[in-house]
């Protein structure tokens, strides 16, 4: 078997990164959905880290190499608080480049961000996932999940976990055509 034919140990592994600010109200989504999902037994390959608002960890711990990156956090999108939603990143979309002169504050490295400083540094997951909720308070200072939000953990978790099971299921069949 040729090297070029030969599975790499990354084929599956995925982290799922909870993004999101617990000092403002529904931002914190995303943490509490990676604290969760580490109270369950989790798939083989498979990590989960509240990234809080530490984007510029994200970007580092990416340089150690993923199958596939879930990013989640909240997105407004229009929908109904606790909507969920699952949006796959094209690679194409995302800006690649940072120049000289571009600031990148490391205390305020959103997902976009953190997406164009990986990719600018070679670093982009096979497949990247964002599995996002729609909030209703963000705007303020303050501790804890709107009700509708909080409702939604539980169903985002669960989501998580089928999105992550789709992955390694794609990632198995490619790596069988190897």
């Amino acid at each position: 078997m040729s090297e070029a034919m030969t599975p790499s140990p990354l084929d599956d592994k995925i982290l799922v990164a909870g993004i999101g600010n617990i000092w403002m109200k529904d931002d914190g989504f995303g943490g509490e959905v990676a604290k969760r999902l580490n109270t369950r037994e989790l798939p083989k390959g498979l990590t989960v880290t509240d990234f809080g608002i530490g984007g510029l960890d994200l970007a580092y711990e990416l340089q150690g190499g993923f199958a596939a990156l879930v990013l989640v956090d909240i997105s407004r999108q229009g929908g109904e608080p606790g909507t969920l939603y699952v949006m796959e990143v094209n690679p194409s979309d995302v800006e690649g480049e940072i120049q000289d002169g571009v600031m990148m504050d490391p205390h305020g490295m959103d997902p976009e961000t953190v997406l164009r400083f990986i990719k600018s540094t070679g670093a982009w997951p096979g497949k990247v996932m964002i599995i996002a909720c729609e909030p209703k308070d963000v705007g303020d200072f303050g501790l804890g999940l709107s009700p509708e939000i909080e409702a939604a953990v539980d169903r985002a978790v669960d989501l998580v976990l089928e999105t992550v099971v789709e992955l390694q299921a794609e990632f198995a069949g490619t790596g069988a055509e190897k």
